[in-house]
């Protein structure tokens, strides 16, 4: 006797399922705001408010955040877009608390989808809070060791947190 099944999954989010999301996203970088002291809570805030804009859109396929002394890489959270997340589950905010270190400078770079277009980027601009430009910064993170992460979902739409330290 044999057995032959085929599954397939669909997976479907509203906004409301990415704003659930992003808010965690939020929860951390103004965490990592308080506790580096290298921005201030309204940047923070006003990352959250973009990269909420961003995902929104379908534009948003990653959020990098990297804590630096000085030139020297301290600490890193990669943020990975998953729009078919119904295998992840929503975990808490935080973590491992981010170092208050000497001339701190947090770099946030986001990354977007390949089809976002140079109008839709200009369409975009008016409704960000910050002025995001082409960069060639480093995100890999080379120097610092990889420490885990947090999944954060809702329904279909999640982000994928992974840790360098």
């Amino acid at each position: 006797m044999s057995y032959t099944a085929t599954e397939s999954t669909t997976y479907s989010y509203t906004t409301v399922d990415i704003e659930k999301v992003v808010r965690r996203f939020g929860s951390d970088i103004l965490m990592i705001a308080q506790s580096t002291l290298a921005i201030t809570e309204a940047e923070a805030t006003e990352y959250a408010h973009d990269v909420d804009v961003l995902a929104k859109n379908g534009y948003l396929k990653r959020v990098d955040v990297t804590l630096f002394s000085g030139t020297t890489e301290v600490r890193a959270a990669q943020y990975f877009v998953n729009t078919s997340a119904g295998e992840l589950s929503m975990s808490r905010p935080g973590g491992v608390m981010w170092p208050r270190v000497g001339d701190p400078e947090l770099r946030v770079v986001l990354s977007y989808v390949p089809g976002y277009t140079a109008e839709e980027k200009q369409a975009m601009k008016p409704k960000l809070k910050f002025s995001w430009g082409p960069t060639n910064a480093d995100t890999s993170h080379a120097g610092l060791a990889s420490s885990g992460g947090r999944d954060y979902a809702s329904n279909g739409w999640g982000m994928e947190r992974k840790d360098f330290q």
